[in-house]
């Protein structure tokens, strides 16, 4: 656990460095608000696209082979990243921007090694302990760009390059911890596996578990859902903020804060799924996001209200992966998980690669407003739902 923790707060600053600035850069590259919201769908993609490679290799080599997969792939995207800022090439950016969700992909990929030795009855509190690590990397990750970004150009590099070869040396480090320091391997020590490879469990398992377990389907159903609200409203922040006039430092405050909504009170989620089961925080998760919308979408120029809806985004974020993570995790057998884990990952990033295509659609033609009433309507729609399954449960129990 302290192992993960720490790999948390290291790759954290370099995720939320790349979520603060890179819809700016995109924007300022190409000159499109539209194709701005392309950065966070690149982001996204990439941690879709590394979700089933991190979770294969986690089958067959443990986690430690898993997430050392998802931060080579995060540094080299840095690494990519900062040859196309200088270049001032945009589609280059968002490629290294799609290999930079590697680090997105790994740290949701050590929320669910938290749980791999945990007892039934605390896998939602070992899982957001994790989780809220990541606070105090990725609370600090959006304020260090500016520094970063100064130290860059002193360095020879482009503007706004710096702030990424910054990330890049945060996940080069979290990469060093998971290879030195997470022994034994959680997974291999969980199902008695030696330092030899293992089974590989196919899509198709995970595919198969779904179907037969309709409480890990409505699970995922919640975490995709809380996760495309999160991402398409988040994504198009820093653009609104910044054609309002907003400079660095206040993007970054905003994201900070927002990251902390997402992060700090994760242990009384973690706690609360725990104690008054998983499903009705899902609920309430699907209630902080509606007011989130609300507030986004009413908001106008009010960054104060803008900021007010970003830190209910994120604790409606936290409810949703939290709550969900744990359901999926404790409803399918321990040998199949990282092939469940893995889909569900993929899922959950490909319906929040697909929201932030939609919302940069919606931001550019229609306004900031038009998306957070389309994200209300969506949330709306999910709690409900999720609701009515709940208490038809429990009537048929009784």
């Amino acid at each position: 656990m302290a192992v993960l923790s720490a790999t948390q707060i290291v790759g954290g600053v370099g995720v939320a460095v790349g979520l603060a600035l890179s819809s700016v850069v995109v924007d300022d590259l190409s000159g499109s608000t539209v194709i701005s919201g392309f950065a966070g769908t690149a982001t996204v993609l990439g941690a879709a696209l590394l979700a089933l490679p991190t979770a294969k290799a986690s089958s067959r080599g443990g986690r430690r082979a898993g997430l050392s997969l998802a931060y080579v792939a995060a540094l080299a995207g840095c690494a990519l990243s900062v040859v196309a800022i200088s270049l001032r090439t945009w589609p280059l950016l968002l490629a290294g921007l799609v290999l930079v969700g590697g680090g997105s992909a790994g740290s949701l990929a050590a929320r669910y090694a938290a749980t791999d030795l945990s007892p039934r009855d605390r896998s939602a509190r070992h899982l957001s302990l994790v989780v809220w690590a990541s606070t105090f990397g990725s609370v600090a990750g959006p304020n260090l760009a500016r520094p970063a970004d100064q130290i860059g150009m002193r360095l020879g590099m482009a503007e706004k390059a710096g702030p990424f070869a910054f990330a890049a040396l945060a996940f080069a480090l979290a990469l060093v911890i998971i290879l030195c320091l997470l022994r034994p391997d959680p997974l291999k020590l969980a199902v008695g596996r030696d330092e030899s490879p293992g089974r590989t469990r196919t899509i198709r398992t995970a595919w198969h578990t779904l179907r037969t377990n309709p409480m890990a389907r409505r699970a995922l159903v919640m975490i995709a859902v809380s996760h495309t609200a999160m991402v398409s409203v988040m994504s198009m922040t820093p653009v609104k903020l910044h054609h309002d006039g907003s400079n660095l430092d206040v993007i970054g405050l905003v994201i900070s804060l927002h990251i902390a909504g997402m992060y700090v009170m994760s242990p009384v989620v973690g706690w609360l799924a725990d104690k008054a089961g998983k499903v009705p925080v899902l609920v309430l998760g699907m209630a902080l996001l509606l007011g989130a919308a609300a507030l986004a979408g009413t908001a106008g120029h009010r960054v104060w209200q803008v900021t007010a809806a970003l830190v209910l985004l994120g604790l409606g974020w936290s409810c949703g992966l939290v709550a969900g993570s744990a359901l999926v995790t404790e409803s399918v057998p321990i040998e199949r998980r990282p092939a469940v884990q893995g889909l569900s990952d993929l899922l959950m990033n490909v319906c929040g690669a697909t929201g932030t295509i939609v919302a940069g659609a919606i931001v550019g033609l229609l306004g900031y407003g038009m998306l957070g009433l389309v994200v209300g309507i969506m949330v709306a729609l999910a709690g409900l739902w999720l609701a009515a399954l709940w208490r038809g449960a429990h009537l048929a129990s009784e």
